[in-house]
Order: structure tokens, then C-alpha cells, then sequence
């Protein structure tokens, strides 16, 4: 959790509201795409 809120932050990403975006649509996302909710930056280290 602390990563994503780092990653969040170093990419001036208000964590608080990207957490709340996340919470809002992640009912909505298929497992195939959920990282689609990842902050930007975390996408490439999380595929890899």
C-alpha cells in the first residue's frame, strides 16, 4: 500500500482522491484489466 501511495505522489497524483477513484470503479473492472487502476509508473513494474 505504501508503494502505491509513493507512486501516487511522485507523480503528482493526490493519493486520496486516486484511492477513492479506485474504490469507486474497481466493482466495474474485470481481473484482465485491473491494471488499469494502478497509478501511472507502477503499470510497467507491475507487468514485468
Amino acid at each position: 500500500m505504501l508503494a502505491l501511495i509513493i507512486t501516487a505522489r511522485l507523480n503528482d497524483i493526490d493519493p486520496k482522491a486516486w484511492f477513492a477513484g479506485v474504490l469507486a470503479r474497481i466493482t466495474d473492472v474485470p481481473a484482465s484489466r485491473v491494471h488499469e487502476l494502478l497509478p501511472p509508473g507502477m503499470e510497467a513494474s507491475a507487468s514485468s
